[in-house]
């Protein structure tokens, strides 16, 4: 087609074989879209395409990638927020129309459906890092480094010293949200059978913050790592570990840090009594 559809904080170039999208840097503009800049999205790696009513006057258009087709969407496993979401194109309403159009003449291009055997969008380039609460993280294509902050770091993490993993030793990546309680990111290792389920005991994992880890650069960065060891080859199932009983520094750590997001709005009284009594119950 050729064209560009032009909404808010991103627009849209429709092309034979891909829909390359372009988004804004404004300070409006979602900081995971100003993080991504642009991406390729080949036609192969969508499913379907829906125009729906969006709020206050808007019309939204969203291209559904196929499962598996997108380490972002893959390693976001549906915890991003509507408004970042990157498939969507939020529009005035009185653009409903040549919405529709274009919606319609990409439809009939769309002949794939159902999981994907690849990766088939790019991940985001490295070199990345970010600060987590407990550590810096560093990817450079090859390996994930953590360095760990002896603020912030659990005895567990302080004693193993810092950490570096190729990503031929690992299967895959879990990230949860910074946005909601004991987010973190942590690395699922092929010898996972001796690994710790708590993320703040793990070696393999980094736990988030109030302003540690935000969307926009642990998810970008899982994504990468999650791409490269997709790309490095098939990997073994990880198994779970049982949970250890925690040291009580770690314990009041914790607790200080549900206490911050309860003072500042993220968790409720209620999510707040539930979850400090959760922690007292590992003593």
């Amino acid at each position: 087609m050729g064209d560009v559809l032009a909404g808010f904080h991103a627009a849209w170039e429709f092309e034979s074989d891909s829909v390359l999208i372009r988004y804004e840097r404004g300070i409006r503009t979602p900081k995971l879209f100003q993080a991504l800049g642009e991406r390729r999205v080949p036609l192969a790696a969508l499913q379907g395409v829906t125009l729906a009513p969006g709020r206050r006057g808007t019309v939204v258009l969203r291209a559904e990638p196929r499962p598996g087709a997108d380490p972002l969407i893959e390693a976001g496993a549906g915890q991003l927020k509507e408004s970042s979401d990157p498939y969507r194109l939020v529009l005035p309403a009185e653009r409903e129309t040549l919405a529709e159009y274009y919606a319609d003449e990409l439809r009939p291009l769309l002949t794939e459906s159902g999981p994907a055997e690849r990766h088939l969008v790019p991940a985001p380039g490295t070199p990345l890092h970010f600060k987590a609460y407990d550590a810096k993280a560093s990817f450079d294509g090859t390996s994930v480094a953590f360095r760990w902050f002896w603020t912030g770091a659990s005895t567990a993490k302080w004693k193993a010293g810092d950490q570096k993993f190729a990503v031929a030793d690992l299967s895959g990546v879990e990230w949860r949200s910074p946005e909601v309680f004991e987010g973190h990111l942590r690395l699922l290792r092929r010898d996972a059978h001796d690994q710790p389920a708590q993320a703040d005991q793990d070696p393999a994992a980094v736990v988030f913050g109030l302003g540690y880890g935000p969307v926009h650069e642990s998810l970008p960065f899982a994504a990468a790592v999650l791409a490269a060891v997709r790309a490095a080859g098939p990997a073994a199932a990880p198994v779970p570990a049982a949970a250890p009983r925690r040291d009580p520094a770690d314990i009041a750590e914790r607790i200080r840090h549900l206490g911050e997001l309860h003072r500042a709005g993220l968790v409720t009284d209620d999510e707040f009594s539930a979850k400090k009594a959760e922690l007292l119950a590992e003593l």
